[in-house]
């Protein structure tokens, strides 16, 4: 009779310690997803507030002074020097060699193109001073941009930094949104240095992967899931696109150096080779990602589709694909987020060149996203890393859209197979 108690007592205190260790691995799951939630927010704001400035540009306001003797017939004969003598009016107390150098450095080499695009679309106006907004040296940007704290991070010297505070005090130093960011290519000097190349290159290079990768992978998982006999063969074709799957990223821009480029002659720093080389990459993961959504069919509508007279290409096909279908693209858009974001295959295939103009096609020079970011982070000056942080906010938000899509696909599938069930 005394033994029954202990033991209730006993199977309390177990029940009791079951239950605090189940608490205590739920809080180890809450505290890991919260670390990691934590870590995403860090990357996110370290990114975001790095690379936020690079959306905006810093223009300055200059008096073009009369200029009769540097037009001829309405044609300006010289920008560079209208500009230059604009400056030394607006600055008469500037003299000396080197000091004018400094002040002309003030202005981006851009500044006297958009003077001379000013001039050719209205002559006229010009005939008397007439006040022109004009961009910025990438010194001159990263010093506006922090000029309020007590360590400016710029390399202009005392006096260029005071000319530009007398600027800002009269009203003629202004942000504008950086368009060229969207509309120019990659440039040696920061201020007009842009996006339009890598991201086009980027769009060519997922076309081709898309249009290449989602056909082939998704018969590949058919093939094998649903026709393939059960042989040494199969098991080793399984074993191989496991193994695929894990082979670092870089193994892939080798083979596509050696069998594009070399054996097969296609030119080099192409989104054609890219993609392929994508391709290649991209294969293994959707082939597992189909085969995975293949198995989760229940075996009841295989066996109802053959039950009413179906043949097993009809089953496939109409019944079980569609089925499978919101599966395949989650794991398509998982296999386009990685190309996307690889930068090892496409160095090895030539497209870490420096391309000032965008692509036409599949077969023009061009480079990438992850590519362009790599080549800014690794520049000396200072405004392309500010350009390469607002770069991967491009990206990150470019794989944000690409997975919406992806999510709102396999809902739409899903309510249409949920329907037609």
């Amino acid at each position: 009779m005394t033994k029954q108690p202990n033991i209730r007592a006993h199977l309390r205190r177990s029940i009791a310690r079951r239950h605090a260790a189940e608490q205590r691995f739920r809080w180890y799951g809450r505290a890991s997803i919260g670390v990691a939630l934590l870590g995403l927010a860090i990357l996110l704001v370290s990114i975001t507030a790095q690379g936020i400035g690079a959306f905006r540009q810093t223009w300055l306001a200059i008096e073009i002074v009369d200029t009769p003797e540097f037009l001829e017939n309405g044609t300006l004969t010289s920008s560079n020097r209208l500009l230059r003598h604009s400056l030394r009016a607006a600055f008469p107390e500037v003299s000396g060699r080197g000091d004018r150098r400094d002040l002309y450095a003030l202005f981006s080499r851009e500044a006297t193109w958009q003077l001379e695009a000013a001039v050719h679309k209205s002559p006229g106006a010009f005939a008397a001073p007439r006040t022109l907004w004009l961009l910025a040296d990438d010194e001159v940007d990263t010093y506006v941009k922090s000029r309020d704290d007590r360590a400016p991070q710029s390399r202009l010297n005392n006096q260029q930094r005071g000319w530009v505070d007398r600027l800002a005090a009269q009203d003629a130093v202004q942000y504008r949104f950086n368009t060229f960011l969207f509309t120019r290519a990659d440039s040696r000097n920061p201020e007009t240095a842009g996006l339009r190349a890598a991201l086009l290159g980027s769009f060519y290079m997922l076309g081709v992967t898309l249009l290449l990768a989602f056909p082939l992978g998704v018969m590949t998982a058919v093939y094998l899931e649903e026709f393939a006999p059960r042989n040494r063969l199969t098991d080793l074709l399984e074993i191989s696109m496991n193994n695929l799957a894990a082979v670092p990223s870089v193994i892939f821009g080798l083979l596509g150096l050696a069998v594009f480029i070399n054996f097969f002659g296609l030119p080099r720093s192409t989104p054609l080779v890219g993609g392929l080389v994508l391709t290649l990459m991209t294969l293994p993961t959707i082939i597992i990602a189909g085969r995975a959504s293949l198995q989760a069919v229940p075996p009841s509508l295989r066996e109802a589709a053959l039950g009413i007279g179906a043949s097993r290409q009809q089953m496939v096909l109409h019944h079980v694909l569609p089925a499978a279908m919101p599966g395949m693209l989650t794991g398509t858009i998982i296999g386009m987020a990685q190309a996307l974001g690889e930068s090892a295959p496409l160095l090895m295939i030539g497209m870490i060149a420096f391309v000032a103009d965008p692509p036409a096609g599949v077969l023009s020079p061009a480079t990438a996203l992850p590519v362009q970011i790599f080549l800014w982070a690794d520049s000396p000056e200072r405004a392309f890393t500010e350009r390469a942080a607002a770069a991967i906010m491009v990206l990150l938000a470019f794989l944000i859209l690409m997975n919406s899509v992806a999510i709102w696909l396999r809902t739409r599938l899903e309510r249409r197979g949920t329907r037609a069930s």
